[in-house]
C-alpha cells in the first residue's frame, strides 16, 4: 500500500488498508476486510484488514525483534528523538490531506479534524524532544557502595485506541511509548482507523525501522482481544468503555503486566454566581457539542448555583438554538455520531429523560442539506435534571447535556463528586480562594479553573480515579508509564 493509494480516498474512490507488520503491509492471514463507513452519508468508502489472532502474533513478534535486535533497539535516545521529530513535520507537511481522512471517517466537522491533526504532530514533536531527557539517577547508600538508578523502556507495548480521535489517540498514545525505546503493536478501532494507518505509512517515510511500529487492524473482540491477552506483551495502553476496560485489565493481569486504562467520564462544569456569564457559556456549550459529544472528558453536567440558575440558564439555552448539525464536509457546529448503533444509544438516553418527566430546554437542529444516511442526532439540553436520574450519572457520549442546580459550595463539591467517574471538572468563579478549595476537593485528574480543555493539553498529565481509569497520558509523567526503572548496585570496597 502506497501513499499514492491512500490519498485516493480523499478523491472518493475506495481502496483496502493493509496491515503493518514488520516494515511490511499485508493483508489479513484469512483475507478478510471490513468496511469503513463515513458517518455522514451511511456509506462505506473503504476497507480494512480484518485482522486476526494469527496477524497479531505476527505483528509481536516483530515487535519483540525490533527492540531485542533490529535496527529499532540500536537506536540511541536522540537518533529516536529526531524520527519522532520527522514524523510530526510530515503529520505538517500532509495536515490537508490527513484532516480530510478524519473529518470523513468520524464525521467530526473539518475545523475540528484540522484541530485534530495539528495535535497529532505535536505529540511528536514534544516527545520528540523529550526522547534524550530521560535521566537516571543515583543514591547515596552504604560506604563501600554506589547505586544507580537507570530507566528502560518497558519492551513490546499494546495500544487499543479509540475512534473518537484516532489521530490524536495515535500521537497520545504511541509517541511517549516509542520516544522511551519500546516496539509498539497498535489496535485501532474498526469505526475509525484510516488516519492511524495513513500516519503509520509517513512513519515509515521518515525511516522508522522494520518492527518498530506494527499496526493490526480488524474487530475489537477479535484482534483487539488477541493483542491484549498476547504473552508477549510487556505492558498495555486502553482507551474505551469501563466494561471493555475491566476485559482488558483481567487479560494483563493473567500475564502479570501493567497497563494504562482511560475509561471515560461524567465531567461536570461548576457555576458559581461569581462566574463570569460571557466567558462561560460558550464554553460550557463547546465542551458538549465538540465531537457530537463523543469525548471522554466531555463537560456533560453544568452544576449552577440557584441564585443565578434562571440566568445562566437563559443564555446557555439561547446558545443552543443557534447550533446546527450537518456533514463533516458542511463544518457547521457539529457532526453526525460515528454508527448507527452509537445513534440508537443516544437517543435511546433522549427518550428516556422525556419519558421521565424531565424538561427540554431547548434542541438544536439539523442543518438543511445533511445527507440523508448519515447518524445525527440533535444537541439536546436537559433542565433541570434529578440528581439520581441516569442522566446525571450515565456517561451518555452524545451532545446531550444535563443542568443541575446546587445550593452552595459544599453541595457543589458534593455533587461534582458524586458519580462512579473521575476524570475532568470545571471550576467557574472569580474567589481565588474558592478556585483553590474547590479545585483541591475534586475526585478527578484534571481541573480547569474558568476554563475548560486546552487544546490538546499534550504538555499536561491526563487521567482519571475511579470507574475513568487509571494511569496518565500526556506530559512527561507518561514517559515514566512507559518505562520502569532498574536498580544497580556496585560494591566497590
Amino acid at each position: 500500500m502506497t501513499a499514492s493509494t491512500a490519498r485516493k480516498i480523499v478523491g472518493e474512490t475506495a481502496t483496502t488498508y493493509q496491515n503493518l507488520i514488520g516494515g511490511k503491509w499485508q493483508p489479513a492471514s484469512d483475507a478478510r476486510t471490513v468496511d469503513m463507513v463515513s458517518p455522514s452519508d451511511g456509506q462505506a468508502f473503504a476497507k480494512i484488514a480484518r485482522g486476526t489472532k494469527a496477524d497479531v502474533d505476527a505483528a509481536v513478534k516483530a515487535a519483540r525483534h525490533a527492540f531485542e535486535e533490529g535496527a529499532w533497539s540500536k537506536l540511541t535516545a536522540v537518533e529516536r528523538g529526531r524520527l519522532m521529530t520527522r514524523l510530526g513535520e510530515a503529520i505538517l507537511a500532509n495536515h490537508e490531506e490527513l484532516s480530510q481522512l478524519e473529518a470523513r471517517d468520524c464525521g467530526k466537522p473539518m475545523k475540528q479534524a484540522r484541530a485534530d491533526i495539528t495535535a497529532a504532530a505535536r505529540y511528536f514533536e514534544f516527545y520528540g524532544g523529550a526522547a534524550d531527557k530521560v535521566h537516571g539517577d543515583t543514591v547515596p547508600f552504604l560506604d563501600g557502595y554506589m547505586v544507580t538508578i537507570l530507566r528502560e523502556a518497558k519492551g513490546v507495548t499494546g495500544h487499543i485506541i479509540p475512534w473518537n480521535y484516532p489521530a490524536q489517540m495515535f500521537g497520545r498514545s504511541l509517541a511517549p511509548a516509542l520516544a522511551m525505546g519500546n516496539a509498539v503493536v497498535m489496535k485501532p478501532a474498526e469505526d475509525a482507523c484510516v488516519t492511524p494507518v495513513r500516519m503509520a505509512q509517513l512513519a515509515q517515510e521518515v525511516g522508522f525501522p522494520p518492527g518498530a511500529l506494527n499496526v493490526v487492524t480488524g474487530i475489537g473482540e477479535e484482534a483487539g482481544a488477541a493483542l491484549a491477552s498476547h504473552p508477549g506483551i510487556d505492558f498495555l495502553s486502553f482507551t474505551g468503555s469501563p466494561e471493555v476496560g475491566t476485559l482488558v485489565q483481567k487479560a494483563a493481569a493473567e500475564n502479570h503486566i501493567g497497563c494504562t486504562l482511560e475509561l471515560g467520564g461524567k465531567s461536570p462544569q461548576i457555576v458559581f454566581e461569581d462566574a463570569d456569564f460571557d466567558a462561560a457559556v460558550p464554553v460550557v456549550v463547546n465542551a458538549i457539542v465538540q465531537n457530537g459529544g463523543q469525548t471522554c472528558s466531555a463537560g456533560s453536567r453544568v452544576l449552577v448555583q440557584k441564585s443565578i440558575y434562571e440566568k445562566f440558564v437563559a443564555l446557555v439555552v439561547a446558545r443552543f438554538k443557534l447550533l446546527r448539525v450537518g456533514s463533516h464536509a458542511m463544518d457547521l457546529d457539529c457532526g453526525p455520531l460515528i454508527s448507527e448503533n452509537q445513534k440508537r444509544r443516544v437517543h435511546g438516553f433522549i427518550d428516556r429523560a422525556k419519558k421521565d418527566g424531565i424538561p427540554v430546554l431547548a434542541e438544536a437542529q439539523i442543518a438543511d442539506g445533511a445527507p440523508s444516511g448519515g447518524f445525527y442526532v440533535a444537541p439536546v439540553l436537559f433542565g433541570p435534571v434529578p440528581r439520581n436520574n441516569s442522566l446525571a450519572c450515565d456517561e451518555v457520549f452524545g451532545p446531550v447535556l444535563s443542568i443541575i442546580p446546587f445550593e452552595d459550595e459544599a453541595d457543589a463539591v458534593k455533587l461534582a463528586n458524586s458519580t462512579e467517574f473521575g476524570l475532568v471538572a470545571g471550576i467557574w468563579t472569580r474567589d481565588g480562594a474558592r478556585q483553590m478549595r474547590v479545585a483541591k476537593k475534586m475526585r478527578c485528574g484534571q481541573v480547569f479553573v474558568n476554563g475548560y480543555g486546552a487544546g490538546g493539553g499534550i504538555e499536561l498529565p491526563f487521567g482519571g480515579v475511579k470507574k475513568s481509569g487509571h494511569g496518565r497520558e500526556k506530559g512527561l509523567e507518561a514517559l515514566h508509564e512507559f518505562s520502569h526503572t532498574k536498580t544497580i548496585v556496585f560494591k566497590h570496597g
